[in-house]
């Protein structure tokens, strides 16, 4: 008897194993992501307070895919199209811009959550800034303005299981964006977005 225990116990211990080896098989190690997401830009202002800067905030839309080199960790790099932002002095509209802001975060997916899966994600941002136009009034300005940024960005998300395969998100990212401000040539100030980026979307695993 138990011996015949013993037997159907390593039995089921191998099927159990088989059965979860085959589910996350299923699922495969790639994700695909599309959320609609709000940029808020926390404006942190410029070196110099003379200039005032900000930028307005707008909703964008966002592609990311992520690469599950386990269950638990996985890259994430975040797309979108170049966006176009209005420049703004004390409030006031003087100019335009677009940005193109990709994203590559190293994440950690909690798995012991049930069906929630959520996780935390930090890396780095580059965006290239395109299309700077200034009005008349701060025309000086027009002459150089920083063209790209490099700078750091933290996650928070979860993925949520609605079918097979598919997944509700929500995630927030702080993602740390500046560029120097120049007139003549010469740099007068540092001009910092670090936008908060909230978002909600559907996620395919594969």
């Amino acid at each position: 008897m138990k011996k015949t225990l013993l037997a159907l116990a390593a039995v089921c211990a191998m099927t159990s194993g088989a059965a979860f080896a085959q589910q996350s098989s299923a699922e495969g190690p790639l994700m695909v992501r599309v959320r609609a997401v709000h940029l808020n830009s926390a404006n942190g202002g410029s070196t110099n307070p003379n200039l005032d800067l900000s930028i307005n905030n707008k909703f964008i839309p966002e592609l990311d895919v992520s690469y599950f080199f386990t269950p638990n960790i996985a890259a994430e790099l975040i797309l979108t199209y170049p966006q176009k932002q209005d420049i703004r002095s004390a409030g006031a509209d003087i100019g335009s811009l677009k940005h193109l802001p990709p994203t590559l975060l190293a994440q950690y997916h909690f798995t012991n959550f049930g069906g929630f899966k959520p996780y935390v994600g930090a890396g780095i941002n580059y965006t290239r800034f395109s299309s700077v136009k200034f009005s008349p009034a701060v025309a000086h300005l027009q002459a150089d303005v920083g063209r790209n940024s490099w700078g750091g960005a933290l996650q928070l998300g979860v993925d949520i299981p609605l079918s097979k395969n598919m997944y509700l998100n929500f995630d927030v990212k702080k993602v740390y964006i500046s560029t120097d401000v120049k007139s003549a040539g010469a740099k007068i100030g540092k001009f910092k977005v670090d936008p908060v980026l909230a978002g909600v979307g559907l996620g395919w695993r594969f």
